[in-house]
């Protein structure tokens, strides 16, 4: 990334652009269109697009290294500081003031960069206390007695001068720790890093790297971990992790690129949002279900966004599908997808909720199933956006 030679294309999110041939090869553009559609749309030079790479964001934030010389940076469509906002909330960061750096961010780099240099210092900080540790069993041929003698294995081999011990080692080489290592090897490796971001999470690294072993892990081994008064520090920790770990991919020249892509999935963000937002908002006689499972039928079932249940008769009152696009109206599929999940709930209030205006409003009746689209604006303030929303929603 600081090579002479090395180029940066970018574009925004939901919006075409082009390039001209020179800029983008052929197998660079094969890489994209094969590895990375979900991401990115890409159209080849011909008549239709004037001989130019055309190349469209879809919903997608991040950056993608495409060989030694080049990178794709897919810039976000909302201010840097509500994308902030939307972390906070989504990761359950909103009472860590040592984020507040990241108002001032003016780039998705500035982003990244920043947030891997809180994760990185705070890591070294815990390395200065001493890493969190517990007992792990173990079994292992030792040449004296320690814990429990194996005795069945000591009979069936007479001649081995080892003794097969069970024991238990205090350690810091467990999940906790490795879910760290991991992430910093991941950032490592991101090929997204300024040199000063870089030099402290390389510090970091090495400071864990004699203690603890390098296994691989995904961001769902981030939730749901067991903390108390000795590794409590770890929540806000795993949850920085959970963040990158969530966001970047696999290369795809494994094994050959040293920088990883680093995709944010704007929809996916948004949905977490959203329904943070509303966990801490809502009135009290409402509680809110995420990706509910709808069963119909033999491996036939339904995952909704959002369901705000009445907590007097937990019955559900709204279903709400979030949507992260800008088109002009709501899509007949969209309707009828939320109608589909009104009727598997035998709930008659039914939201689309958009982070922009549309164009055409909805309020209609299918039946007796209201279907409205609402907007969570990512334009205004989060907590005036979300507050404008609950008004319209109860309305």
């Amino acid at each position: 990334m600081n090579s002479a030679n090395f180029k940066i294309l970018e574009i925004t999110e939901y919006q075409a652009q082009s390039f001209s041939r020179e800029e983008i090869s052929e197998e660079v553009g094969i890489i994209l269109y094969e590895k990375y559609q979900s991401q990115v749309n890409v159209e080849f030079p011909s008549p239709k697009t004037r001989n130019q790479w055309k190349l469209t964001a879809q919903g997608y934030v991040g950056y993608i290294p495409l060989n030694a010389d080049l990178a794709l940076k897919i810039n976000p469509k909302v201010p840097i500081k509500n994308l902030f906002g939307m972390l906070e909330y989504a990761y359950n960061l909103k009472s860590f003031r040592f984020l507040e750096g990241l108002m001032n961010c003016e780039s998705i780099e500035d982003f990244y960069n920043h947030l891997a240099y809180v994760l990185a210092d705070k890591i070294i900080e815990r390395c200065r206390k001493g890493l969190y540790r517990t007992y792990v069993p173990k079994t292992d041929q030792l040449a004296y007695v320690r814990g429990r003698l194996n005795v069945q294995q000591i009979i069936k081999k007479p001649w081995n001068v080892k003794l097969e011990c069970e024991y238990e080692e205090h350690t810091a080489d467990i999940i906790d720790n490795q879910i760290l290592l991991w992430t910093l090897f991941n950032i490592g490796h991101s090929g997204f890093c300024t040199e000063k971001v870089s030099l402290i999470v390389r510090k970091a690294y090495h400071a864990m790297q004699e203690m603890v072993s390098l296994q691989p892990y995904n961001s769902e081994d981030c939730i749901d971990r067991i903390y108390h008064r000795l590794n409590e520090d770890y929540h806000i920790l795993h949850q920085f992790c959970r963040f990158f770990l969530d966001n970047t991919s696999p290369s795809h020249e494994k094994g050959k690129n040293t920088t990883l892509p680093f995709l944010i999935d704007m929809a996916r963000l948004y949905e977490m949002f959203v329904a943070e937002w509303l966990k801490k908002n809502l009135p009290p006689n409402f509680t809110l279900k995420t990706q509910e499972k709808i069963n119909i039928g033999e491996k036939i079932y339904f995952k909704t966004d959002l369901i705000l249940y009445d907590t007097t008769d937990s019955k559900p009152k709204y279903i709400l599908d979030t949507k992260y696009k800008n088109p002009e109206h709501s899509s007949s599929k969209d309707i009828a997808q939320v109608v589909t999940y009104a009727v598997s709930k035998s709930c008659l209030d039914t939201v689309l909720v958009y982070p922009t205006e549309l164009n055409h409003s909805l309020d209609k009746y299918i039946g007796e199933i209201r279907v409205r689209n609402l907007t969570f604006s990512l334009d205004d303030k989060i907590e005036d956006a979300g507050n404008k929303f609950l008004t319209k929603l109860f309305s």
